[in-house]
């Protein structure tokens, strides 16, 4: 089996099921829990497939052991682990979904190592990935020890262009963007014109909603629009291509923290 047969099976799905968003999801939560200073260690391991304990059965990864993977299983029965790891498919079934769901072209390298149980977790979502609910300080607190700068946590914050907040998995309700399977630079366009107002979920958690539309925006979303955040908001608004440069550059990093010996083919 070749790359590109493994790709196509997956823009199949994408195509059918129209879920492209949360793969990008299953991707970022695997790579996220990675992290440096007083939490260290965690890498894109695939240890989410477990559900006995660790990663499978934090709250921020609700959906993400039964829908996502229920999604793929047809591509991993076929693929995995013979033709390609868990954890590399993870990777690049995120990137080919942003490419055909409209964004750029994300490079994608190999070589990530399956985790053979759930013990191979880190210990806690806590510190590792962010809450919806938090600002500007909680935002750096979760990103600076991954690596990333102001302007990275603003360009990896725009993969909320697609997708949807579910009330039964996060407790927030509701998509970010009027076209919520399109990626583009429509997250910071419609943060920029659109007034919310409070909102208080059915799951009791608080958001921020655009009448009008519907659409909704948290309050790490919104916090983006504090300085010196807001410069980079502004830019991304006005120039897709600027932000389809950066978001490629940051989510890779992003896929690859915590691994060694990556190569460039399957």
């Amino acid at each position: 089996m070749s790359l590109e047969d493994i790709k196509s099976d997956i823009k199949a799905i994408v195509a059918e099921k129209d879920c492209g968003p949360i793969f990008i999801r299953l991707s970022w939560h695997d790579a996220g829990v990675f992290s440096t200073g007083k939490l260290t260690g965690g890498c894109p391991n695939a240890a989410m497939r477990f559900t006995d304990g660790g990663e499978g059965t934090f709250g921020a990864n609700a959906g993400l052991p039964t829908v996502a993977l229920d999604l793929l299983k047809p591509v991993t029965d076929k693929y995995c682990p013979a033709s390609i790891s868990h954890a590399d498919l993870w990777t690049l079934v995120a990137n080919v979904a942003i490419e055909t769901m409209g964004g750029p072209a994300i490079p994608t390298k190999f070589g990530r190592k399956d985790a053979a149980t759930s013990a191979e977790s880190v210990e806690s979502q806590v510190g590792r990935l962010p809450d919806g609910d938090k600002g500007c300080p909680h935002l750096r607190e979760i990103f600076h020890p991954k690596g990333f700068s102001d302007k990275d946590i603003v360009a990896l914050s725009g993969a909320h262009t697609v997708g949807k907040c579910h009330g039964d998995r996060s407790g927030f309700d509701g998509k970010w963007t009027e076209n919520h399977l399109k990626f583009d630079n429509s997250y910071f366009t419609e943060m920029l014109s659109k007034e919310y107002a409070d909102e208080t979920t059915a799951a009791g958690c608080p958001q921020k909603k655009h009448a009008a539309s519907g659409t909704i925006m948290l309050i790490s979303d919104l916090a983006l629009l504090e300085a010196p955040f807001r410069e980079h908001v502004e830019l991304y608004a006005k120039d897709q291509e600027a932000f389809f440069k950066d978001f490629v550059t940051v989510w890779v990093k992003l896929q690859e923290n915590g691994c060694t010996g990556l190569r460039d083919t399957l």
